[in-house]
């Protein structure tokens, strides 16, 4: 009888060792951290712990990951009741920054509308060439990377020469009428295979918030 045959018979006939409890004291395996020999009782003792270790690692993967979520989540959400209560644009114009870089981190944000009447003298009203809003209504959703080579690094102006990644955030539902650029000095912070869902939802609540007011 092969291997292979013998581990079919105990697949086939799980209730064998119910039958003859006797054998588990009986069968001796390897022992996986030694050269010793194991009753394979505590070789399933041993595996099971393994088992419940992994599992551990893995709870506590997903906390971390449900702790990290909740803590954007909340600066999300102060960043939208900050948008909310912008008495007008210029007002809103302000918050957005604000809490990008204090909440978030974000050390440089550069923010362009077009299509719509900005206030005089508005820094976010500076013209924007037809072929980088063409760009911006083919994204389609937040595009990350470095800032090497993007033509929206010159929006940062000085600061500019320090950005090492970047981050565009279309906004608009139908039609884009603006970008927000958040620009990072360190190179990994933004990367092409992040996930950028509060991106999105940063972006949602931006051109709402804009909309609004003007």
């Amino acid at each position: 009888m092969t291997a292979e045959e013998v581990a079919q018979f105990f697949k086939t006939h799980p209730q064998f060792f119910d039958q003859h409890p006797e054998l588990l004291e009986s069968i001796y395996v390897p022992h996986p951290y030694g050269g010793r020999a194991i009753p394979l009782s505590e070789r399933q003792i041993l595996s099971l712990r393994d088992k419940v270790k992994l599992l551990e690692g893995k709870l506590g993967e997903l906390i971390r990951f449900g702790e990290d979520n909740d803590a954007i989540s909340e600066k999300v959400h102060r960043l939208c009741a900050a948008l909310l209560g912008a008495r007008d644009y210029a007002a809103c114009a302000q918050a957005l920054p604000f809490h990008l870089r204090e909440d978030f981190s974000v050390p440089h944000v550069a923010l362009r509308v077009w299509g719509k009447s900005l206030p005089a003298g508005a820094a976010e009203g500076a013209a924007v060439e037809e072929e980088l809003r063409a760009r911006v209504e083919a994204m389609g959703a937040p595009q990350c990377g470095p800032a090497a080579g993007s033509p929206f690094l010159p929006w940062f102006g000085a600061a500019g020469e320090h950005v090492r990644s970047i981050a565009l955030v279309p906004l608009g539902q139908t039609r884009s009428f603006g970008l927000l650029a958040l620009g990072s000095e360190d190179a990994q912070r933004f990367y092409p295979e992040m996930g950028t869902l509060y991106l999105r939802r940063i972006g949602e609540l931006t051109a709402a918030a804009l909309a609004a007011r003007l």
